[in-house]
């Protein structure tokens, strides 16, 4: 079952078409490159390596967390050509020559992205596990609200999307937070953002 998965995998990518061919129970393997994080990535993986494992295990940048590894905790989120998603749940073969941005890409602690810095000074965090992965979304949410994108709370289609706190709480919705520090965070993002964010009415 496992050859028939790596198999299934092979023929749904048309960028793994160079792989060979294993012998029974052996792993496929595939060449991939992308960019992360600014730098050129050349790999060779078993296609069933997840981006995540692919950063993690291959590439060394374990700032990208594996919380529930079934794409429900957010801890894993990446940029990818400037969209968010859950690299838990996408093979690495699948993003050929993409750019791809992980928590490491964002800044350095001598030179923080706005929105780690915003983090910091409005204690979004507790254990931290949670955080890049809601950092890389937050991020990748101000983007999604400046482009015109419409989440399920986007009351006015017509208008321009606002920053409010119901858009940011919803679009955030998929990055779980164990410790409960979800105030902070949409504090730290309103403050990226630049605006007064609306209170929801209790």
């Amino acid at each position: 079952m496992v050859g028939a998965s790596a198999t299934a995998a092979l023929a749904a990518v048309p960028s793994a078409a160079g792989a060979q061919p294993a012998r029974t129970g052996e792993p496929v393997l595939a060449k991939v490159a992308f960019t992360m994080n600014g730098q050129r990535r050349e790999l060779e993986l078993d296609t069933r390596t997840s981006l995540l494992d692919a950063a993690r295990e291959h590439l060394h940048l374990t700032g990208s967390k594996k919380g529930c590894d079934h794409g429900q905790c957010g801890a894993c989120t990446m940029i990818v050509d400037g969209r968010r998603i859950n690299a838990c749940l996408t093979l690495a073969i699948m993003h050929q020559g993409a750019e791809i941005t992980t928590i490491e890409g964002l800044g350095q602690p001598d030179s923080l992205h706005p929105m780690q810095a915003a983090f910091v000074k409005h204690d979004g965090y507790q254990c931290g596990y949670c955080t890049p992965g809601q950092i890389c979304s937050g991020v990748a949410v101000l983007d999604e609200i400046k482009a015109g994108i419409p989440s399920h709370v986007t009351a006015d289609l017509t208008a321009p999307v606002a920053v409010t706190e119901a858009e940011i709480r919803e679009r955030m919705s998929g990055n779980i937070c164990r410790c409960g520090a979800y105030s902070n965070i949409v504090e730290a993002m309103t403050e990226v953002a630049g605006t007064q964010v609306t209170r929801r009415r209790a």
